[in-house]
């Protein structure tokens, strides 16, 4: 495994119990990510967050796939996870067809490629992530405009799980593995 300059050093060795992720993750990425070497260390609160995500992620999921991949790229870019951002980039490019919206979402308020739906949810995500959180009576009010009780409820739970994660691995400095640079210089759908 190639050295790391962080200051958690990952697992050398994936634990038995993480083996079956990790070979998933060799076979889609082609490596195993980051964070399953630092997280490693607690392969029961791994497989916890891992349930987590796929729930937030599972096939009828109150939010649409590529909503899911934006709030999460935008939560990543808040939380300054260099990871989490090519992970999550590379999502919402799979999800969109194209790069275009992943390189308007630091500036979504000035790109007229976000639907008043979208902009409702990354106004919602951005006052969420803030500590506290600031979370106005005007955004809950957008945002119930486009969206129930019970999709807010689930967008909530994906933001504060993409913070959980986001801030784990910009804590613990785990590196992006370029994961989205492979997109570059494709041509935009």
């Amino acid at each position: 495994m190639k050295e790391t300059s962080a200051w958690v050093q990952p697992v050398e060795s994936i634990p038995a119990s993480l083996k079956p992720i990790a070979a998933m993750q060799k076979k889609h990425f082609g490596v195993v990510l980051n964070p399953t070497r630092w997280w490693g260390r607690m392969p029961r609160l791994f497989w916890l967050v891992a349930l987590f995500v796929g729930f937030l992620e599972r096939k009828n999921a109150r939010l649409n796939p590529a909503l899911r991949a934006l709030l999460m790229t935008r939560v990543s870019q808040l939380c300054h996870c260099a990871f989490c951002v090519d992970a999550n980039s590379l999502r919402l490019a799979e999800r969109c067809g194209a790069l275009d919206k992943v390189q308007a979402v630091s500036d979504w308020r000035e790109s007229a490629l976000f639907s008043p739906e979208e902009r409702a949810a990354l106004e919602y995500a951005e006052a969420t992530t803030a500590t506290p959180p600031l979370v106005t009576e005007s955004i809950k009010s957008e945002l119930k405009r486009f969206y129930s009780d019970a999709t807010i409820t689930e967008m909530t739970a994906l933001i504060a799980f993409q913070n959980l994660s986001a801030r784990f691995n910009a804590a613990l400095e785990i590196p992006s593995q370029g994961l989205c640079d492979a997109l570059k210089g494709k041509p935009h759908a």
